[in-house]
């Protein structure tokens, strides 16, 4: 990569960008220093050395204290260190959205780093995954099977005939039993790391490059792995104990120790979860998957209960953070959002614009959660966000197609009355990445499917919006979209934005958009003109514009919000455990239930999240972030001519002429009857770094990273972003 100067300036950084740089470097390299420590842990944890060295001594330094008890140990070995990581990484981000965005990195061919980038595999069951998944997902695999080899070979070393016999049982039923602990020790591994790509705004992932959407596939293997793992566990030991003559041990609920019940209660649970996950399930009755994996908290909680709490912070760290995220989000879903208008297309889309608090920045790609309750009260839907909060800072848009029940009866709703003029909404989000650095390629080529062309409106409203207000060099944009009727070419009309536009495009912006019609050898000459029908909505005194849950500086309110209610966890937990279980138990383990413990600690962690997020909150929507709300609420009130073509309670048909429209029709070219033919169209994209999207069916997206992976442009750089859940 190399570092170009922008058109208005040197590369001189002032004193302010470059304490940003040293706060980034320091949070940045803290955190990879305690992440690796932690898989150091995790590393060692199987070996002698751990078992009879380390553990020792961290008991005698954390587990003998009158106040965490045995539980201290795991507590600040594991799981403090991960909370930590993402508190740093929350600082990172924080000073990462200061970027100074004059100082571009551009993209060049060759390198190690563009290698790791590009596809390695493209056709399996993993589906699309890069060089460097691969290597991480190899490393992960390794520890696996060094941590089970290891364990193995350690306990087997200590099994002889002699003392299977002492405990009644045969050679193989005592390596039976010890195998069947260790690989639930395994499955722990992969539970730590379960939530993290499921916590859509933790610090964890944008930090290294990833949005949540992007790394739902991890957590679908690492779903596999643990359900795998544990129903071998469980099988094992139901085979030992039917050999043992001990079926009873099934049923069994030791409050002392282990409780057999409990984790096959969580086992249960976790087989109905992975039993809808399947391709076939899951597409053809998503209700069915979407209901059935709230059997999570059932998960979690006996797991909890099977194994204790002191043992639990060891794979706890993942789901602390999904939790925190998790009531963030839901405290976000009690607004009711102010809904401006809908544009119902021929094409049986709709396009929901919500009104947005100017102070909330988002990036091309992001997604918005939408919920309808009068389409169904639980459901969660994820759309692309089409709008660029550079061009409309108070506006938010989302492009939703009719395909599942779900956005039929919308639909439906919407298109069949006039008489519409308040929509109940709630939404979760944005998420998405923490930048997007596309102005590093020179060209930027972006292949979709149908409906797959949403992402990439965003993309070009930002290159607008950047065009207009920054002095620097727009990559040249190609968009090839391929749909499969022509009602369907109305999708384009979404490219620009009602608003927010200067009399005609920037000439430092060249777009150029290879539109195919599939199913259709001409176009239609004797349809008539399909116009776009617009719903506008009246205020309602409720509503609130779409805002960040914790202000404009979310990542330092997560991060105070994540510190601040593991502070508390612990000094609840402190106090509780030194006047109430201590003088019981006396750190024996022996005497107080083990079960009342472990609900204890599920309780005070709950609470401790709760009210730190809970006042996180209400602390910015009412003394700082509420104000900002309130008067934009005030504002949308009453509909400026630009906003409405009549009255804010009227409905109307109208056709979008604009004279960037007409520039954008200038730019597009339409192909009856024939599918885009994708090598040829990428290959011949001029520029030494050409950067390539892609939106749409399986096919079309592997089709396009195995072109981008052939070796026939090495200037072909294919982004490591999907869209597809």
């Amino acid at each position: 990569m190399e570092i170009v100067k922008s058109n208005n300036g040197g590369l001189s950084l002032s004193a302010g960008e470059e304490f940003n740089g040293m706060i980034k470097g320091v949070s940045k390299f803290f955190m990879m220093v305690v992440f690796l420590g932690t898989i150091m842990l995790w590393i060692m944890m199987p070996t002698l050395t751990y078992r009879n060295k380390w553990l020792p001594y961290m008991r005698l330094k954390f587990g003998a204290s009158t106040y965490f008890g045995s539980s201290g140990t795991t507590l600040f070995m594991y799981m403090f260190p991960m909370v930590v990581v993402a508190c740093l990484g929350c600082v990172y981000l924080h000073f990462k959205k200061r970027k100074n965005p004059h100082h571009i990195v551009r993209e060049t061919n060759g390198g190690v780093l563009s290698a790791l980038r590009k596809p390695m595999l493209v056709k399996g069951p993993l589906g699309i995954v890069s060089a460097t998944e691969i290597m991480f997902l190899a490393m992960f695999v390794a520890l696996l099977l060094w941590s089970f080899i290891t364990y193995l070979r350690n306990n087997f070393a200590t099994i002889t005939p002699r003392s299977a016999a002492a405990h009644g049982e045969s050679l193989w039923q005592a390596k039976l039993e010890s195998a069947a602990l260790r690989i639930g020790l395994i499955g722990n591994i992969c539970l730590a790391f379960l939530f993290l790509p499921v916590a859509r705004g933790s610090s964890l992932l944008p930090a290294v490059g990833l949005t949540s959407e992007s790394s739902i596939k991890y957590h679908i293997w690492l779903g596999h792995m643990v359900l795998a793992i544990f129903t071998v566990h469980g099988l094992c030991y139901v085979i030992y104990w039917v050999s043992m003559h001990e079926t009873s041990q099934m049923l069994m609920w030791d409050t002392k120790d282990i409780s057999n019940l409990a984790g096959e209660i969580s086992l249960v649970a976790g087989l109905l979860m992975w039993a809808t996950t399947f391709p076939a399930i899951r597409r053809r009755f998503f209700e069915v998957f979407f209901y059935t994996h709230y059997l999570y908290i059932v998960f979690m909680l006996f797991f909890v209960l099977h194994v204790g709490i002191t043992f639990s912070f060891i794979a706890l760290p993942g789901f602390y953070i999904f939790m925190v995220d998790r009531f963030l989000r839901f405290l976000q879903s009690r607004d009711n959002i102010r809904v401006l208008s809908a544009r119902i297309l021929p094409s049986h889309t709709i396009e929901l614009t919500f009104s947005k608090n100017p102070s909330l920045v988002y990036s091309p790609t992001s997604i918005l959660f939408v919920n309808i309750p009068s389409i169904s009260k639980l459901q969660w839907h994820p759309f692309t966000i089409t709008s660029s909060s550079k061009l409309e800072p108070e506006k938010l848009s989302v492009v939703i197609k009719s395909e599942g029940k779900w956005s039929t009866k919308l639909y439906q709703r919407l298109s069949s009355s006039d008489q519409i003029d308040h929509l109940a909404v709630s939404v979760e989000g944005p998420y998405g990445p923490a930048s997007t650095d596309f102005l590093r390629h020179e060209a930027l080529v972006m292949v979709s499917g149908g409906s797959g062309i949403t992402p990439f409106i965003s993309v070009i409203r930002d290159m607008i919006a950047t065009s207009q207000n920054q002095k620097c060099k727009i990559p040249k944009i190609t968009l090839i979209c391929a749909f499969k009727n022509s009602s369907e070419i109305s999708m384009l009309d979404l490219v620009l934005p009602l608003s927010g536009l200067q009399t005609q495009l920037s000439s430092d912006i060249n777009i150029k958009i290879e539109a195919f019609i599939t199913r259709e050898k001409e176009p239609r000459s004797e349809a008539p003109t399909e116009k776009i029908k617009t719903l506008w909505f009246k205020p309602s005194l409720s509503d609130q514009p779409i805002s960040s849950i914790l202000g404009p500086n979310s990542w330092l309110w997560l991060g105070g919000t994540l510190s601040s209610s593991f502070l508390i966890f612990l000094i609840i937990i402190g106090i509780i455990t030194r006047y109430y279980i201590y003088p019981i138990d006396h750190n024996t383990n022996k005497i107080y239930s083990l079960t009342s413990k472990n609900i204890i600690y599920i309780l005070v962690i709950c609470v401790s999240i709760m009210a730190t997020s809970s006042a996180a909150m209400f602390w910015n929507k009412k003394n700082k972030y509420g104000n900002i709300e309130n008067k934009q609420v005030q504002n949308v009130d009453v509909p400026s001519p630009t906003s409405s073509p009549t009255s804010c309670g009227n409905n109307s048909l109208r056709e979008i002429e604009s004279s960037p429209q007409e520039s954008l029709v200038q730019c597009t070219n339409l192909h009856y009857g024939e599918r885009p033919n994708l090598t040829k169209l990428l290959l011949d994209v001029e520029g030494s770094s050409v950067g390539v999207l892609v939106c749409g069916p399986k096919k079309m997206r592997k089709n396009v990273a195995d072109i981008c992976s052939s070796g026939l442009a090495k200037n072909l750089h294919f982004e490591s972003i999907s869209f597809s859940w």
